[in-house]
């Protein structure tokens, strides 16, 4: 029996020996590397454990927690209008952007983003105000029209969905059609009560309406921002009640016209909230949605442990945050990484986006008259100029280095899952980690194991940028790499059983099927 445990210990011990890290994608403070491959010419092998280093990351795979679906932004009408322009003045660059932004194929120099949010008619940043049925007094929608998007809009986001067919799309709308509501416009005010029922009757219609384009919907939300009335853009204020009896009748036409698999997520609204109105919205109608959604304009990530705490099987999305034109590139990207990319994901969320995908250099087009994105503007994760040329910003290369660590390893495989990990050694406050594990097709194939490194340590005494000598923990076993001071993506693989797990099925994986995700079985 003894010789038996031996034999098995060493088998292990050769796996872990054999288990090294190739792959490193890396941005600097300094800009001197941008989303940059890097290939070591030697592999940075796991190895017995020795000294730990200034910092020591402990993995811990037998600790598993959500999904992660992806980040990405929001296709606006002005996102498309520009990325539609583009495509008209230069195709070659058109492409270029979107294999750029979108692409999910393994080790592509791509950010393969994958999760959009679709506003549901005008928002702060269309051409005009409009909805999908502008009739006043129509209730039964017979003068409903997906068309009245602007073409541009479907024309794209089937260019997005040409270039990663995992695209998650997620609708909603900034408000209810004017003539449903207590201003008589799109701008401001609420829902009338006595129309709740024929408003759930409305989106239904817009799930149909993407439906006949092609498209299928992840995700529909009732309302943006159910807390912000402005009588300059489309707005609506929607009690915790009133967007529960739409969750609720909307969930049962769903259910009875073929679009059970679409989710529902609530709430759609600042961080500050999050103990209050997504809580109540669960109580209330928790049957009817799938989770919740936060905004970043108040409050801080910590805030969605108060909504997970009481509802840990409702799922929760970061879905917006903007950036500002002017502000500091480098002090952005630790903003981004400490409270969305790795922050919100950290707090349970399964994805984590930002506003507006395309604008140009000014934060424009917006729509006429709108106080929105007021000061120096909203600067969106690329920007395309006019002249046919375009620039990714900070929100780009903070994403792009989250997204390497959780897309499918295989064509057809599961995304990466959630795992435990802490930092040790005496300058542990200097990395905020995330760590992630990836499932195979093949149940044959090796696990791949990523983390994504912010190296914070720029001030010590003074701006001083200085990179920090790090241990790697896993398995019993320990590599060793130096971070600069920047973001740091990097993976290993190693076989499914951890050195704690009872069986080799400890993880459970979940991959696309016709838009929807499904728990996976390898093969």
């Amino acid at each position: 029996m003894r010789s038996l445990s031996i034999a098995v210990g060493l088998l292990f011990l050769e796996c872990a020996a054999s288990q090294q890290i190739w792959d490193i994608w890396q941005t600097t403070w300094d800009r001197s590397k941008l989303f940059t491959s890097l290939k070591p010419s030697t592999p940075i092998n796991f190895t017995a454990p020795n000294v730990i280093g200034s910092a020591d990351i402990q993995v811990d795979d037998d600790s598993t927690f959500q999904s992660v679906w992806g980040f990405g932004g929001s296709l606006t009408d002005s996102s498309a209008l520009l990325l539609n322009n583009l495509k008209s003045n230069n195709s070659v660059n058109y492409w270029n952007l979107l294999n750029y932004l979108f692409s999910p194929t393994d080790g592509a120099n791509a950010a393969g983003l994958s999760y959009i949010r679709v506003p549901l008619g005008a928002s702060d940043f269309s051409a005009s105000d409009y909805s999908f049925d502008d009739n006043s007094g129509d209730t039964s929608f017979n003068n409903f029209d997906i068309n009245r998007a602007p073409s541009y809009l479907f024309s794209v986001l089937s260019d997005i969905r040409s270039v990663n067919s995992l695209i998650r799309i997620h609708v909603l709308p900034w408000s209810p059609p004017g003539w449903m509501k207590t201003s008589g416009s799109m701008n401001g005010g609420s829902l009338q009560s006595n129309l709740i029922n024929n408003y759930a009757t409305y989106l239904l219609k817009c799930l149909q309406g993407f439906n006949s384009k092609g498209f299928n919907v992840y995700a529909i939300s009732i309302q943006n921002e159910p807390q912000n009335s402005n009588p300059t853009y489309p707005t609506a204020t929607f009690t915790v009640a009133v967007e529960a009896q739409v969750g609720t009748a909307l969930r049962s036409l769903m259910n009875q016209n073929g679009f059970s698999g679409t989710k529902i997520i609530g709430f759609e609204h600042n961080w500050d909230s999050a103990s209050t109105y997504p809580v109540q919205l669960m109580q209330t109608a928790g049957s009817a949605f799938d989770g919740v959604s936060f905004h970043c304009y108040a409050g801080t990530v910590d805030e969605q442990d108060d909504f997970h705490s009481q509802f840990p099987t409702k799922e929760i999305y970061f879905t917006e945050c903007s950036g500002t034109i002017g502000s500091d590139w480098w002090s952005d990207i630790k903003w981004y990484m400490t409270n969305l990319f790795t922050g919100s994901i950290t707090h349970n969320a399964h994805s984590a986006l930002m506003w507006n995908i395309v604008l140009d250099g000014n934060g424009n087009p917006k729509l006429p008259g709108t106080n929105s994105c007021g000061g120096s503007g909203c600067r969106p994760i690329a920007t395309v100029n006019s002249d046919g040329s375009y620039s990714v910003n900070q929100e780009f290369y903070a994403m792009a280095q989250a997204s390497k660590a959780i897309l499918p390893r295989d064509v057809g495989g599961p995304w990466g899952k959630r795992i435990g990990v802490t930092v040790g050694g005496s300058l542990n406050w200097a990395l905020n980690v995330g760590a992630y594990v990836t499932g195979r097709v093949s149940s044959s194939d090796w696990l791949r194991y990523s983390l994504v490194v912010l190296n914070l340590n720029d001030n010590q005494g003074g701006w001083n940028p200085t990179p920090v000598q790090t241990t790697i923990e896993f398995r019993g076993m320990q590599a060793t790499y130096t971070f600069p001071v920047g973001v740091t993506t990097l993976w290993w693989y190693a076989p499914a059983n951890s050195l704690n797990a009872d069986d080799a099925n400890q993880f459970e994986f979940y991959a696309d099927v016709e838009g929807q995700q499904h728990k996976f079985d390898a093969l």
